[in-house]
């Protein structure tokens, strides 16, 4: 098998790989054949997941809204947090427009947010 393909298959891989778990630990030799077990199906259950069940990355305004929630902040307190107008901090949340630079800087800074995020890397 080099792929999970259904639903079925991933559940009997889940089963197993928790069967090996205990079998294993970090003095299990390489060529024992539970811990090549596990390795494989491990695998193939992380790329079936990553395919099936991925929520991708978060947006700027998904974070945004959730740092405004974390702080207490209305969305005129994180606007002038950030320096920037009610009216632009509101388009940088419904994603009609992307903060500059200077305002992407602070924004990382100030609300402790991942540069690749505010950039949309």
């Amino acid at each position: 098998m080099t792929k999970i393909e259904t639903k079925e298959q991933y559940k009997w891989a889940v089963a197993k790989v928790e069967e090996l778990l205990p079998l294993v630990d970090d003095n299990t030799p390489e060529n024992d054949p539970n811990l090549i077990e596990l390795n494989l199906l491990s695998n193939l259950v992380a790329d079936y997941s990553d395919e099936h069940f991925s929520i991708g990355e978060p947006s700027l305004a998904d974070v945004l809204k959730l740092r405004m929630y974390e702080m207490g902040l209305s969305q005129k307190a994180l606007s002038e947090l950030l320096g920037v107008s009610p009216s632009r901090l509101s388009n940088f949340l419904t994603g009609k427009s992307e903060p500059t630079l200077q305002v992407a800087r602070t924004i990382c800074k100030r609300l402790n947010i991942d540069a690749n995020i505010v950039l949309g890397v």
